[in-house]
C-alpha cells in the first residue's frame, strides 16, 4: 500500500489535486491510504496490512510509536542530508544557505526522536554553485531511489548494520517561513547570494524598490574587483550599477548583482530589461528591512 498526503487544493485556481505519489501508484494499481493523522483508527487498518517494511520518504506526518512497531523489519526513512547535520524539516535548502559544498541522503531506522535514528546508509553529492533549493530537492530525490534500491536486498536480509548518529555535528533545519523572503542587505553579499537560491522556489527572496516588491530569481555576488570602484560612499541597498548584466546593489559586505526578478503580476525576466521598465537609476535605494 501507499500512504500519501489528503488531496489539497493547488494552482491558481486552487482546483483540489491527488498529489505526483498517489497519481503514480494509481497507475500502477497500488491502494492509496490518505489519512489526516495517524489515529487509532489509521493504526488498526495499517495493522491490517501486515506489513514487512516501511519507507517514509517526505511524508509530512509524524508517525507515532505504535505505527513503527508494526513492521516486522521496522520503519526505514529516506532523509535528504548526511545525518547527524540538518534533522528537521528543510534539510536541503539550509544546507545551500549555510555555504555547504556537500549534502546527501541517509537511509536510517526511525525511531521517536525527529531524524535521530541509527544510519544504515548513505549516499553522498557534491552542491553545485548554481543549485536552488529545488533544483537540489530534485536531484536527491534521483539519489534517495537510488540508495533505497542499492540497499534493498541486504535491508530485507537484515545485513544492514545500523549506525548510531554521534551527538556531536547535530543541527536542525527548520521549515522556510515565508517571513525569510526579503533580503536584507545589511548582510554579506555572499550570504544573500545563497539566500536567493535556497529560497527558490518557494518562498522565493523579495526585494522592495520604489514601493514596488520584487520576487527575486536569480542573483550573484560581484566580484570585489569588479566593482570596488563602486562602492565608495555607497550606502547599504543603494543601487551602484545598471547594466546588461543586472542590478548591481550595494550590501553590508561586497554587492549583488540581481540577475532575473519578477514584478507583482508579470512574469520572470532578466533584471536589466526590468530595471528599465521600472526607470531604475543608479543612487536609488531598495528598502533595507
Amino acid at each position: 500500500a501507499v500512504y500519501t498526503q489528503p488531496d489539497r487544493p493547488a494552482g491558481r485556481g486552487n482546483t483540489i489535486r491527488a498529489s505526483a505519489v498517489k497519481q503514480l501508484a494509481a497507475e500502477r494499481g497500488l491502494p492509496v491510504l490518505q489519512p489526516t493523522a495517524l489515529h487509532a483508527e489509521a493504526i488498526a487498518r495499517l495493522k491490517k496490512l501486515q506489513p514487512d517494511l516501511m519507507v517514509v520518504a517526505a511524508y509530512g506526518l509524524i508517525l507515532p510509536a505504535a505505527a513503527l512497531a508494526i513492521p516486522k523489519l521496522g520503519c526505514v526513512n529516506l532523509h535528504a542530508s548526511i545525518l547527524p547535520r540538518w534533522r528537521g524539516a528543510a534539510p536541503v535548502p539550509r544546507a545551500i544557505e549555510a555555504g555547504d559544498v556537500e549534502t546527501g541522503v541517509s537511509l536510517m531506522r526511525m525511531n521517536a526522536e525527529l531524524d535521530g535514528g541509527a544510519v544504515l546508509a548513505c549516499a553522498h553529492m557534491p552542491i553545485a554553485a548554481d543549485d536552488t533549493g529545488g533544483g537540489l530537492q530534485a536531484k536527491l530525490a534521483h539519489l534517495s531511489a537510488e540508495c533505497l534500491a542499492a540497499n534493498w536486498d541486504a535491508l530485507a536480509a537484515r545485513k544492514l548494520t545500523a549506525v548510531p548518529q554521534p551527538a556531536a555535528g547535530v543541527c536542525y533545519a527548520p521549515k522556510l517561513r515565508a517571513r525569510e523572503a526579503p533580503l536584507d542587505w545589511r548582510m554579506r553579499a555572499a550570504i544573500l547570494a545563497r539566500k536567493v537560491r535556497a529560497l527558490h522556489p518557494w518562498p522565493m527572496a523579495a526585494a522592495t524598490v520604489n514601493d514596488i516588491k520584487l520576487k527575486i530569481i536569480r542573483a550573484q555576488m560581484v566580484n570585489a574587483a569588479d566593482a570596488a570602484t563602486s562602492y565608495a560612499g555607497a550606502a547599504v541597498g543603494e543601487i551602484i550599477a545598471l547594466d546588461a548584466r543586472g542590478i548591481t546593489v550595494k550590501c553590508g559586505d561586497g554587492a549583488l548583482r540581481l540577475l532575473t526578478a519578477q514584478r507583482p503580476g508579470g512574469r520572470p525576466m532578466p533584471a536589466a530589461d526590468l530595471s528599465r521598465g521600472l526607470r531604475l537609476v543608479c543612487g536609488m535605494r531598495f528598502a533595507v528591512v
